[in-house]
């Protein structure tokens, strides 16, 4: 069973010349994390984690019947610990591993709400008006499409709210939850739209405006569409924010705080990640409800599956190495650059060089974006060059390898870029090319980790 769904960054000068007489800065690396003495501890509640048959967790037939069209038979860990508690109305903050399944742990508990609660106020949601739909629009997803489903025709805009709010940091994790809600509500009336920017806002704006029950977005489309005053977030009775410590970092948390200021101060709260740094949480407390805590795994740790290795290199030997290790390589690769022109120039060196691969990054078009990932996981590439937008957004089956061509900035960089291999227990390996002088870093981030790097010279 594979029940997986699986950032804006702030500018590098790595690209600038320096002044002439100056030395060249080297990147820093923080490798440490000091937790501020006033954060709260969370206390992990107890919870079964044993796999246990969807069908038993009397959900609603039509969810099942998704849910069996997608080749889901048993729960995974976080599921079966998540499912139950967000079902009974609990606030959550829940951390698990990289690839476990934690997107299924939220839309599953998410779709049945929406099934079994009428909207506040007495009108009952769409999704319960079965009789008034025609097949064709079961569970259609907007996605930027031009009509407003049938279902939503004539409907009164002062009641078509949306009940639910997903926030996720990137346009291709945003795209994939869709995907997953799409998938287990196929059989539903339940509407959703992927609200994100590198679009047009046409499609976008005619499902807010038709009141979807679902709004999956990235937050800074989702602002532009607030001050169009094309999203109403009035109704909103469930906030979920994946990959919740990137989107409390302070390059998303000014606009997240906007987005949870225009929804009712009464709703359920659920934050999923697979890291959540101890200064993250003081962040959390302040939007959630008497929480409930599920650690899933180890906290803020990459999964046992994987092998961490480390090759020394000079940076003037990296694409020399690379290119006699990917002309031939055993699975799909995953190479991570630092900076957006770092990864097309290196993309441009190992294609002149006869590897197969493509560059993925934030200033790539979104349709450019689409065909990079889906020609990776296609096949048409075997190896994928991507910045640290595709350390969270990217879910793809299979991924032999991640390669760090450069040294991540944190820690949690670190777990979220080696977590794209070695997915739902499945082997996998991640390499990190280290220049001389950056050992002492490694160092420090295999102890702040809690992983043992191999140095092997002869990978």
């Amino acid at each position: 069973m594979n029940s997986n769904t699986t950032h804006r960054r702030p500018p590098q000068r790595h690209g600038r010349r320096p002044p002439r007489g100056h030395a060249r800065r080297a990147p820093q690396h923080h490798f440490s994390r000091p937790a501020p003495p006033q954060t709260p501890a969370l206390e992990a509640t107890l919870c079964e984690t044993a796999p246990v048959a969807f069908a038993s967790l009397n959900l609603d037939a039509r969810l099942l019947e998704g849910i069996r069209d997608l080749g889901f038979s048993e729960t995974r860990p976080i599921q079966t610990a998540v499912i139950p508690l967000a079902l009974a109305g609990h606030d959550l903050i829940a951390c698990a591993e990289t690839g476990t399944g934690k997107t299924a742990a939220f839309v599953v508990p998410m779709l049945q709400w929406l099934l079994r609660t009428p909207r506040t106020g007495g009108a009952e949601s769409p999704a319960l008006h079965e009789t008034t739909l025609r097949e064709s629009d079961v569970a259609r997803p907007f996605q930027g499409r031009d009509e407003v489903p049938p279902a939503f025709q004539g409907r009164d805009e002062a009641t078509a709210k949306s009940r639910v709010l997903v926030l996720a940091p990137t346009r291709e994790l945003a795209v994939q939850i869709e995907d997953e809600i799409h998938g287990v509500s196929y059989h539903t009336t339940v509407t959703s739209a992927a609200v994100f920017g590198g679009v047009e806002m046409g499609g976008q704006e005619r499902a807010l405006r038709a009141g979807v029950d679902i709004i999956v977005a990235t937050p800074g489309r989702l602002i532009d569409h607030m001050r169009q005053q094309n999203a109403d977030l009035s109704g909103i009775e469930l906030l979920v924010l994946d990959e919740a410590d990137r989107m409390m970092d302070m390059g998303f948390w000014p606009d997240v705080r906007r987005i949870i200021a225009a929804m009712p101060s009464v709703r359920q709260t659920l934050l999923f990640s697979a890291t959540m740094p101890d200064e993250v949480v003081r962040f959390a407390l302040e939007i959630v409800r008497e929480p409930k805590f599920v650690q899933v795994g180890q906290r803020s740790a990459p999964p046992r599956s994987i092998t961490h290795q480390a090759v020394v290199v000079s940076n003037g030997q990296k694409i020399e190495w690379l290119v006699k290790h990917l002309r031939r390589p055993a699975g799909p690769v995953l190479i991570f650059s630092r900076t957006k022109i770092g990864a097309d120039r290196l993309a441009r060196q190992l294609a002149a060089a006869g590897v197969r691969c493509i560059a993925l990054h934030a200033d790539r078009t979104m349709d450019q974006r689409r065909q990079a990932v889906e020609g990776f996981r296609g096949g048409r590439y075997k190896v994928l060059v991507a910045t640290d937008i595709a350390a969270r957004g990217l879910d793809i089956d299979g991924i032999h390898t991640v390669i760090n061509y450069e040294l991540p900035d944190s820690p949690d960089s670190y777990v979220h870029r080696v977590g794209r291999t070695g997915r739902a227990d499945e082997v996998g390996r991640a390499v990190t090319l280290v220049a001389p002088d950056e050992r002492h870093a490694v160092a420090l981030l295999e102890k702040s980790v809690g992983v043992r790097l191999e140095w092997d010279l002869d990978v």
